[in-house]
């Protein structure tokens, strides 16, 4: 769905970032509000739209959000000059609730949450030029962002509030339990399960959209990370039994512009160059780019703020199988110098690279692939759930309920990817009672497969709550980072909240 977005409806969706950020805006008599803009169907898929575009803000993933997770994980080090302090502060685990990166992530996500409200409470409203069929689909799609949303914001802060309702008043609202939030996760993963299309059913500038494989692959995501291995597995043997998907032959496919949406996507966040403002932060007024800083920040002949740490360079395996062969998913990671770009017409050469030149810089949604310099203005979508993590996940799910053995597969299966040709984990090496060796080959192989997805921030603090870590993978990891703090401004500004509600040790 690379959709341009209508900017007379953004004054609708961006007055409220958070619980209780600012006072509403005063209307403005010469636009639409609320209660006469739904009429139309045209105009309730603009206002989805609208929650996707908040997904593709500065302070998701256009930037503060890779950098969040990214940074809290043990995949990343710095690698440019110099590390801008609070990004610093996260990657070092020293952050406090101040700290800019981790409070431009919690009003990402409730903006999300906010806009999402907004299209659930109004859909009803919308009586012209609308289909019951496409009503549906759009609350499929609102519920779908919005248990996404909340789910990023639980599974990092624990407690928060819980957004219900649009907000209509300057008043917050108290931090919830973490199971009431995970109630509304998996009852608005089931609204939109019952109301979304296949993947294969759409087509056009429709692609991309919150599918029904996407919303069963979140919930069992979800299921995972509270260690709910019974309760995953349904959701999982339907995205693997739905023929919807399967892996790509060429692993890169998942990180280039011109492969995107492809078989083994599941969902992903679109983003276009071609709707960018020229080199600007935002794309409008209203905090909404349709690129991605993700090359300019990474990229080892850019700013190349952020490098793959010793302890993932190190673990892609070299094995013995008649002959030595490396683990080829560290070559599709890493550029490493002498390796060649801007489609082999370039080679990467120290003088090209910031910063210490001994280690690897990243591969994965690099732009200079097909060209000499990377930019801020990337237009290459970001993966977050592709069918890849889906198969990692069942094997963890039959490890963990039905032994091993079940979950060979399944593991085996990514390791045979066409261009990747590992070879596959014996039925010999795995005999009955060894679940423990096979938990760890499931966590090595999520870390090499999945590497600089965002994906192992969550993996290491859900494993550590389950107590199956085999050793501490974050030196500087203290107790109370196993959730982050509350933003001070939430705290400030929202009436029902007050110090004593922080999380402890902030």
């Amino acid at each position: 769905m690379k959709t341009k977005y209508i900017s007379m409806i953004m004054m609708l969706f961006v007055g409220i970032v958070s619980c209780d950020e600012d006072k509403l805006d005063p209307v403005n008599p010469n636009q639409l509000g609320i209660e006469t803009f739904y009429r139309t169907g045209p105009q309730l898929e603009a206002a989805v739209n609208s929650v996707y575009a908040g997904l593709q803000a500065n302070n998701l993933y256009n930037r503060e959000y890779f950098f969040l997770q990214d940074l809290l994980s043990d995949d990343c080090d710095t690698g440019g000059p110099q590390l801008e302090a609070p990004r610093a502060q996260v990657l070092n685990h020293v952050f406090d609730a101040s700290n800019p990166v981790i409070t431009a992530n919690w009003r990402g996500w409730f903006r999300v949450v906010h806009r999402a409200n907004l299209v659930l409470e109004n859909a009803e409203n919308t009586v012209e030029e609308i289909t019951d069929d496409l009503r549906s689909r759009i609350l499929g799609e609102a519920y779908f962002l919005r248990a996404l949303a909340n789910f990023e914001l639980v599974s990092l802060w624990g407690p928060v509030p819980l957004m219900t309702a649009s907000a209509s008043s300057p008043d917050g609202l108290p931090r919830a339990s973490e199971e009431e939030v995970y109630q509304v996760i998996f009852t608005d993963l089931q609204e939109a399960v019952n109301r979304l299309p296949l993947k294969s059913q759409y087509s056009g500038e429709n692609l991309g959209r919150a599918t029904k494989g996407a919303a069963q692959a979140l919930a069992a995501k979800a299921h995972l990370f509270r260690g709910d291995f019974p309760a995953a597995r349904p959701f999982l043997e339907a995205v693997i039994n739905s023929g919807e998907y399967e892996l790509v032959d060429r692993y890169l496919d998942n990180f280039e512009a011109e492969t995107e949406n492809n078989s083994e996507s599941v969902w992903e966040v679109q983003f276009s160059e071609e709707f960018g403002n020229a080199g600007g932060w935002n794309a409008d007024g209203s905090n909404i780019a349709e690129v991605t800083f993700r090359g300019q920040e990474y990229g080892p002949t850019a700013w190349r703020n952020v490098i793959p740490s010793i302890s993932l360079v190190e673990a892609y395996e070299t094995v013995e199988n008649g002959a030595e062969k490396d683990d080829p998913r560290g070559e599709y990671t890493f550029y490493r110098i002498g390796d060649t770009y801007n489609n082999g017409q370039s080679v990467l050469t120290e003088d090209k690279v910031q910063g210490s030149t001994d280690r690897p810089s990243w591969k994965k949604y690099q732009a200079i692939y097909k060209r000499e310099n990377e930019d801020t203005n990337s237009g290459i979508n970001f993966r977050v759930i592709r069918y890849a993590d889906v198969l990692l996940m069942m094997a963890e799910v039959e490890n963990e309920t039905s032994g091993p053995a079940a979950a060979l597969p399944y593991i085996n299966q990514v390791r045979a990817r066409a261009d990747v040709g590992m070879p596959p984990y014996p039925t010999a090496q795995f005999p009955t009672g060894s679940q423990e060796e096979m938990r760890l080959a499931i966590m090595h192989e999520r870390r090499v497969e999945l590497a600089g997805e965002q994906v192992r921030n969550r993996d290491i603090r859900r494993w550590r709550r389950q107590g199956v870590l085999p050793s501490e993978p974050i030196p500087e990891f203290q107790s109370r980072n196993d959730v982050l703090p509350i933003p001070l401004v939430e705290i400030d500004n929202n009436s029902a909240l007050s110090n004593s509600d922080q999380n402890s040790g902030y």
